[in-house]
């Protein structure tokens, strides 16, 4: 390149502008895609990359066997829409402005797509998005109004609403490979957002994987019957398989007699109802036996407890199923397509996900299995295939790696930190502790307001609003988070220097007590407007 424009000097002016020509096409071809994948809710433990045995994903999988697997992936607000914004933003969600799900989202702020936009990328949006507004820094979008529908969903087209008959994940990956094929400038390095829904509450799986786990009995984890001791913020909880998974709504135990009486009965009823005649024969013929059998069993207490977790599981993880047979799809486009060595596919969900751990489903404790989430990454052209990366790496840092690959400045305002170099292994320097976020309480699932910090071996967690709380965990001997240490004197110097890092963060985010109580304000009046 460099001797191409040395030529245009020597050769005259004319040269010097064909050259300068040559030059901006090359930079254009060198100048990476980007697909940047993320599903809801979809737990490291339900990736088989990450080695918990639960399930199969070979299409995910293959994504960190050409390509590197991130093991402490991490987020900064482990709720959907926040997650989402972090993740466009590169800034905590007190700067952003979306703390939770009841707040709206100011797309008029600066993203990453805004950047790549502006550089000559070719920008798309497709799925779920959980933001209010049309999206802005993208030249195409398609995306699920809120949180979608497994069955026959509606999408929003460039600010217009259809709805699609068939099941979503095959629906949205359908749409994404529509842009690829037909609707991009294939003469622009693009960046598309592909964004499924599932594995998101309340897990309706694809007709052809109703019976996937059928002979398969799930063992739940060795602290499902926790009793939370130590752990008074824990045990309040609203979100236990055991006494808040409901039958009809997310079990599917919706009977024709109605005596299965359930508080959420009538939205399942509602999600029912959106399916065709042929998509409710295929859903009645698999699930009426199975509410026939429950039924017949008359479960209660511990036994009742397990088999809504093995029910909940052969659900969550069917509809992954699907999600990774459409990613294998993708990925043997861009294969196909001579479009691998140059693309960057990034796998990850918006959070975490518990998967029976301490008893619960759904996410928003700062707890392991919700605060970390699956990071897997294939850019041929750079990453090593079989690459592992063991560094605190938060959602945070998604928006500047992509500027970083893109050859754009990466603004200074933004809080997260390109992970490039620690990827391809010319620099090991990089943070020793990050920090987490959340605010949605009073609210669904009882879980309070907390923020606190994690290194590689400790966590602090301090709850706040009507209770002063505090927890310290050795993630080392404790790594299922079963025994408060914050007031065992053997930690006192743990427990001070964690202290001390804690006030650093917050002063280098520039976070305060003030925030807090700012944002609570808002959210009570967010909520008291919307009752």
């Amino acid at each position: 390149m460099r001797n191409s424009i040395l030529l245009g000097v020597f050769s005259g002016l004319s040269l010097i502008g064909c050259s300068s020509a040559k030059k901006q096409e090359t930079e254009k071809r060198e100048k990476p895609n980007i697909v940047f994948i993320m599903s809801d809710d979809h737990a490291y433990q339900a990736i088989s990359a990450y080695g918990c045995g639960l399930n199969n994903t070979p299409n995910i999988d293959r994504i960190a066997k050409e390509g590197v697997i991130f093991t402490k992936g991490f987020v900064t607000n482990s709720i959907c829409a926040p997650s989402r914004a972090v993740m466009l933003t590169g800034k905590h969600s007190f700067v952003n402005g979306k703390v939770d799900n009841l707040m709206p989202f100011d797309w008029e702020q600066d993203n990453f797509a805004k950047q790549l936009q502006k550089s000559g990328y070719q920008t798309a949006m497709i799925g779920k998005i959980h933001l209010n507004g049309l999206p802005q820094g993208f030249d195409y979008s398609n995306v699920l109004p809120g949180q979608g529908q497994y069955y026959n969903p509606d999408f929003i087209e460039n600010g217009v609403k259809k709805q699609y008959h068939g099941y979503c994940t095959g629906i949205t990956t359908d749409i994404a490979m529509e842009w690829l094929e037909n609707k991009r400038d294939k003469n622009k390095p693009f960046l598309m957002l592909y964004h499924q829904k599932a594995p998101h509450r309340t897990w309706m799986p694809e007709k052809k994987y109703f019976d996937l786990f059928k002979d398969k009995q799930f063992t739940p984890p060795a602290n499902f019957f926790d009793k939370y001791e130590n752990r008074p913020v824990a045990a309040k909880h609203e979100m236990g398989i055991y006494e808040h998974m409901d039958l009809a709504y997310d079990l599917k135990m919706l009977d024709e007699e109605g005596e299965i009486k359930t508080r959420l009965r009538k939205n399942a009823q509602w999600m029912y109802e959106r399916m065709d005649s042929t998509q409710k024969a295929a859903w009645d013929a698999h699930y009426k036996p199975l509410i026939a059998e429950f039924k017949a069993k008359g479960l209660k207490g511990k036994e009742l407890a397990l088999w809504k977790y093995d029910r909940y599981m052969k659900d969550y993880l069917s509809t992954i199923q699907s999600v990774d047979d459409r990613v294998g799809e993708l990925l043997d486009y861009l294969d196909e397509n001579g479009l691998a060595e140059n693309t960057i596919v990034v796998y990850t969900s918006d959070q975490g996900f518990y998967l029976g751990e301490h008893g619960w489903f759904d996410k928003r404790f700062m707890y392991e299995e919700s605060f970390r989430t699956p990071i897997l990454m294939r850019y041929p052209k750079e990453i090593k295939a079989g690459t592992e990366v063991d560094k605190l790496i938060q959602n945070l840092d998604f928006a500047p790696a992509f500027l970083d690959y893109a050859g754009i400045t990466i603004p200074k305002d933004i809080q997260g930190e390109s992970f490039r170099k620690i990827v391809n292994g010319e620099s090991g320097e990089w943070r020793d502790a990050i920090y987490y976020t959340y605010y949605e309480f009073p609210g669904e699932h009882n879980v309070q307001r907390h923020h606190g910090i994690r290194t590689d071996r400790y966590k602090l967690i301090h709850f706040y609003y009507d209770s002063d709380t505090w927890e310290l965990y050795d993630l080392e001997k404790d790594p299922t988070e079963m025994n408060n240490v914050y007031n065992n004197l053997a930690y006192a110097d743990v427990q001070k220097d964690m202290h001390k890092k804690l006030i650093e963060l917050r002063i280098k985010y520039d976070d305060s007590d003030e925030n807090d109580k700012k944002h609570l304000q808002r959210f009570l009046d967010a909520k008291n407007l919307k009752h």
